[in-house]
């Protein structure tokens, strides 16, 4: 299991800082994990979990676009 930081997040999701917390605050996003006072990270599986789910809802929309 490995924890990364806000911007190895923002790299891997291409999403700007704003965007990533504005996703949390929908409850759309992994929740961060506080490692300190003023420091969080992220659990890497859950981010990876995230772009894969985003991922299946794209082949789902072509799948069902394509029925028509």
């Amino acid at each position: 299991m490995r924890i990364i930081s806000l911007k190895e997040v923002m790299d891997l999701t291409s999403l700007a800082r704003s965007t990533i917390y504005k996703y949390i605050a929908l409850g759309t996003f992994p929740l961060p994990l506080s490692v300190g006072e003023r420091c969080v990270r992220w659990l890497e599986s859950e981010v990876h979990e995230w772009i894969l789910d985003r991922i299946a809802e794209r082949d789902e929309k072509v799948q069902v676009a394509g029925k028509h």
